[in-house]
């Protein structure tokens, strides 16, 4: 994942090449074989084509290797570490695209917590910014209990319905 076919070292393509190069039945015989990859995205087949033929959608994604000559060497050493498997495609390719969901919603979550994080920041700014915590109710005082403290009177009397 993130890697392009440009990415490939040079010394992984000399030995598919040349396993390419032992595997056909022509090329096996013949020296100066150019062996041609690219994407598979790139491959293009339609029915009136013959059998083994194929084309390109893009010419310039398409890849050359040129295998001068039979090296015994380098088919020897990748006969001997060959591994043969029958892997479940369908299977690998469900897994895989469960792990790269499984990682999208990873993603979106994580831009959901933040977002809901600045929307708390943001709002918080707001309030402090605002004069709402200053008008609460118990903050405030009338004139009459300022100018009482401001005169060092600690207390009033309280004052009957006649006025007195």
């Amino acid at each position: 994942q993130g890697q392009t076919v440009d990415d490939i070292p040079k010394e992984v393509l000399i030995d598919c090449a040349h396993l390419v190069k032992a595997n056909s039945i022509q090329g096996c015989k013949m020296n100066n074989v150019t062996v041609v990859y690219t994407p598979w995205s790139n491959l293009r087949k339609t029915a009136d084509m013959d059998v083994g033929q194929i084309g390109f959608h893009r010419q310039r994604d398409v890849k050359m290797v040129t295998v001068e000559k039979k090296v015994n060497e380098i088919l020897n050493r990748l006969e001997k570490t060959k591994v043969e498997k029958f892997p479940d495609l369908a299977a690998e390719k469900e897994a895989r695209d469960r792990e790269e969901r499984n990682e999208k919603k990873a993603q979106i979550q994580e831009m959901k917590r933040k977002e809901k994080e600045e929307m708390k920041k943001k709002k918080e700014l707001e309030e402090l910014r605002s004069y709402s915590s200053l008008m609460k109710a118990e903050n405030m005082c009338s004139n009459q209990v300022r100018a009482a403290h401001s005169h060092g009177i600690l207390w009033e009397f309280p004052r009957d319905s006649d006025g007195i």
